[in-house]
């Protein structure tokens, strides 16, 4: 058994405030038990201004939320997960990149979001995170004392071969962190999440920004931490800042997939395009 906790925040513009909101919230949720706690996507700051965030870039050695993370996770004893934030790269570029930090502050694992959100929504609303961030190309995972994690950040929760690629390589827990933009949560945030859940037979925990954030942008919330059945385990409002928690029993993981063993049973297939059959048309 484990306690863990979703942190859900309404970043603004200035890291060293958004960096105040997870000390307060993460002693929070330390203070209700939680040995593992989770922050958003873009915890470091929203700020759809290009110019405004690379004012505000630094590489990952001189990052205030990196910083500050690991030496929180450090003097708590806790492992601490920064969903993401924007990390400045030696070619000028930027990741969207997530840090798990151990007990010891130091850091267990990192990993850059995947896919990125290049779409045009309804109503005018159009993302093009390619234009901005430098995707990833490794999925990873990382064993705590309490199970095998595995990592997606947002939009890669639309990629099911990616959640199913970590289950196959012993994922129990798969966290997801975001930024969802109302429109689209409204629509398919919590069934996606438990999709994910049930598909593979994992815990999901994400944690969400929420409300009107100061660059404009206006994200959905509901911070979410799901079982391998599906069930919500909690789950946070549509607004500011939050802490949920729940306790996951990891063996929930094995009995999921004993009953349900999708992950054994899979198959390798081809997609073939059917030919008409002249003859019976003749």
């Amino acid at each position: 058994m484990v306690k863990v906790a979703a942190i859900q925040m309404c970043s603004g513009v200035d890291p060293e405030r958004n960096m105040r909101s997870v000390e307060k919230l993460v002693r929070e949720a330390h203070a209700a038990g939680a040995t593992y706690i989770q922050t958003p996507e873009m915890t470091g700051a929203l700020q759809r201004d290009r110019k405004g965030l690379m004012e505000i870039l630094r590489p990952e050695a001189t990052d205030l939320i990196v910083a500050g993370a690991s030496a929180l996770a450090k003097e708590l004893g806790i492992h601490l997960h920064i969903g993401s934030t924007a990390i400045l790269l030696d070619d000028g570029k930027i990741a969207n990149r997530g840090f798990l930090f151990g007990p010891d502050g130091g850091v267990v694992t990192r990993y850059d979001k995947i896919h990125m959100f290049d779409v045009d929504l309804d109503n005018g609303e159009s993302w093009r995170e390619s234009a901005v961030y430098r995707p990833g190309s490794e999925a990873r995972l990382a064993d705590l004392p309490f199970g095998r994690f595995g990592f997606a950040i947002c939009y890669d929760v639309r990629f099911p071969q990616l959640f199913r690629a970590e289950a196959v390589a012993g994922a129990e827990i798969v966290s997801l962190p975001a930024a969802f933009t109302r429109q689209t949560g409204e629509a398919h945030w919590e069934i996606l999440i438990r999709a994910r859940a049930i598909e593979n037979g994992v815990f999901m925990i994400a944690a969400a920004q929420a409300g009107v954030h100061e660059d404009g942008r206006e994200t959905f919330g509901h911070s979410m931490i799901v079982d391998p059945w599906g069930r919500v385990l909690a789950i946070a409002g549509g607004s500011g800042e939050a802490v949920i928690t729940a306790e996951l029993d990891i063996a929930e993981v094995a009995a999921a997939r004993r009953k349900i063993p999708n992950l054994r049973n899979a198959r390798e297939f081809e997609v073939k395009e059917t030919a008409p059959d002249r003859a019976a048309v003749a």
